[in-house]
């Protein structure tokens, strides 16, 4: 609530006084009912307001990194990302076989379906961009993947695709 101080009215003084100015008026604001609005505006965004939880991928690391863990080659799925984000993939040690991009996700469900044992080691190439390596990582939770690893993909690896792609290209 606001309110005015309103003064006396003015008698009319004797000759020959100083003439006093106007008084000020003084005004007063309640700001309570002011601070009720903001509090109930400030709860109403805070209730209606999504709040977006962190999206955070859970990673366990082995506790001594020199560790090997055996994996058997029928469980065992790895998946090749090129620099040019072209992907490769094989099982075991059968010869790795191209899959474009948008079939990545059925195949991998597919083989998932058939082993669910299935472990997936993800090589990316150092020259290949962050969101390559995002976009792979994104296929395999979409398609349930609970295992996978991540791993350099390695000179040894490039001369071995080199080799298979041009071994697939002299059987055509």
């Amino acid at each position: 609530m606001a309110g005015v101080d309103v003064a006396a009215p003015k008698t009319r003084e004797p000759k020959g006084h100083k003439k006093i100015g106007k008084k000020r008026v003084g005004i007063r604001i309640d700001m309570t009912p002011m601070v009720d609005v903001v509090m109930l505006l400030i709860t109403f965004f805070m209730l209606t307001t999504v709040f977006n939880t962190p999206q955070t991928m859970e990673i366990n690391l082995p506790p001594d990194p020199k560790a090997r863990v055996e994996v058997a080659e029928t469980s065992l799925m790895t998946l090749r990302v090129m620099s040019d984000g072209s992907v490769y993939w094989n099982m075991g040690i059968e010869t790795p076989n191209p899959v474009a991009f948008k079939e990545l996700r059925p195949l991998i469900a597919e083989h998932l379906n058939l082993n669910s044992k299935l472990i997936i080691l993800l090589k990316v190439d150092r020259e290949g961009t962050f969101e390559q390596m995002v976009d792979i990582m994104d296929e395999l939770n979409l398609a349930n993947v609970t295992r996978f690893s991540l791993a350099p993909l390695t000179a040894m690896d490039k001369e071995y695709l080199q080799k298979s792609i041009s071994s697939l290209t002299v059987e055509e």
